[in-house]
């Protein structure tokens, strides 16, 4: 992969590669928007110094017209200096959507020299982490920060994943998760967003547990330790990431998040059964195991659906993979 370094353009990555398959493509958080005005897959995922030669972190995009040959990367952003994160602190989850005309991303920053209250968990100290959001009038870039001065959530929640969401009367809305370092037992939450998405406006709202799936085992602990924890055992935590909802032809709303069952990744789904944002929201039965997660959902330029996810987990051995979903009329499966 030859990418070279940059500072907040993507017109600084010289030389694009094109032909390659997803199996060639280290990706991680993968997320597809299908733009309609171009014709284009933009298959976006973090750009980071050790694995693809920028000189700081950020986002990269790549391009494909048929889901399998891909062109690029191209980097479409790079944490600048003068911002809250640190740019060699990370660019998790990114995502890009066409709000009013123009493209919008949401991606989380780091910023570990900015401490938080509270011990660290399993070795994770409590610091500035959050989603950021950036426009462009291009999905190609390059995407300026809207707010440099803090994440969207408040700085003192500790936060990741954050993905745009328009309710009924088509207010934007963030869905995002609290980590787990900061809760124990990680939650998703929601919270309005002003109309530019620059900031939250309220205060957040929440909608599920990690320890709300009943096929989910705590990442720390075995079944013993479960029933009669240690004085000096760590504490019981549940993971929750990769957030991402969506509406069934019978409008019904479902949830796409990921967590642990047993140390490995899995994809799982929930289902509003009032059908709106607040829920409740019921677990339903996982869609990928075998370390396979952060999915998103997107269709075709055909109409069809599909789900792209990563597996395994870690960076550099991660892939992206396409699975084709149906639409069940109340909720969303695997295509058999």
């Amino acid at each position: 992969m030859s990418v070279q370094p940059a500072h907040n353009a993507a017109s600084d990555v010289q030389n694009p590669q094109g032909g390659h398959r997803l199996a060639d493509m280290p990706v991680h958080d993968p997320f597809v928007l299908a733009d309609p005005n171009s014709g284009t897959y933009y298959l976006y995922s973090g750009a980071a110094p050790r694995l693809n030669g920028v000189d700081r972190h950020g986002v990269l995009v790549y391009k494909s017209k048929d889901l399998e040959e891909w062109e690029g990367p191209y980097v479409v952003f790079a944490i600048p200096d003068d911002c809250w994160a640190d740019p060699q602190h990370g660019a998790w989850a990114p995502e890009v959507h066409e709000h009013n005309g123009r493209y919008y991303l949401f991606v989380t920053l780091h910023n570990e020299g900015r401490p938080l209250e509270g011990d660290p968990v399993q070795g994770y100290a409590k610091h500035w982490r959050g989603t950021a959001t950036a426009v462009s009038d291009s999905p190609e870039g390059p995407f300026e920060l809207l707010n440099p001065e803090s994440p969207v959530v408040p700085s003192d929640y500790m936060t990741l994943d954050g993905t745009l969401y328009l309710d009924e009367e088509g207010h934007p809305w963030m869905v995002y998760c609290h980590e787990w370092v900061q809760t124990l037992d990680g939650t998703i939450e929601a919270v309005r967003l002003s109309d530019d998405l620059s900031s939250a406006v309220g205060e957040p709202i929440l909608l599920l547990k990690g320890s709300a799936a009943p096929w989910l085992v705590s990442e720390t602990t075995d079944e013993a330790e479960k029933s009669e924890p240690s004085a000096d055992a760590e504490p019981l935590v549940y993971v929750t990431d990769g957030c991402q909802l969506y509406r069934t032809s019978d409008g019904s709303l479902n949830m796409l998040w990921s967590s642990y069952e047993h140390g490995s990744y899995v994809q799982t789904i929930a289902r509003s059964t009032s059908g709106k944002l607040e829920g409740p929201w019921e677990q339903l039965d996982p869609l990928v195991k075998e370390d396979s997660g952060h999915g998103m959902f997107f269709r075709t330029f055909e109409g069809d659906w599909r789900l792209i996810l990563h597996r395994p987990f870690q960076m550099p051995d991660s892939r992206g993979y396409v699975y084709p979903i149906q639409d069940l009329g109340d909720r969303f499966g695997l295509a058999e």
